[in-house]
């Protein structure tokens, strides 16, 4: 990607991240020239939180995540995706 102007070297995330909170990003890169790219390899980020169940929920979740093989935990998730894409239209 062509640059319009030099990005300066920098020593640390520190100064790089201090950097381009002052400065545009526009003034230093040609985004006409940019070209999409995929990481299909990155894990999306995720936060924790606390979710009550009644315990004969959880015990049935853990019934069929063992018969398919996987941690409670990540069927639930499974679950929830499945459940948003079919609420979304996205299944």
């Amino acid at each position: 990607m062509k640059t319009k102007n030099n990005i300066p070297e920098f020593k640390n995330e520190v100064e790089e991240h201090e950097f381009w909170q002052q400065n545009d990003t526009a003034d230093f890169i040609d985004w006409k020239q940019a070209k999409k790219v995929r990481f299909p390899n990155l894990k999306p980020s995720t936060k924790t939180i606390s979710l009550r169940l009644p315990e004969s929920i959880l015990d049935e979740l853990k019934i069929l995540a063992h018969k398919n093989d996987v941690p409670y935990q990540s069927l639930i998730k499974i679950f929830l995706k499945e459940r948003i894409d079919k609420e979304l239209g996205n299944a």
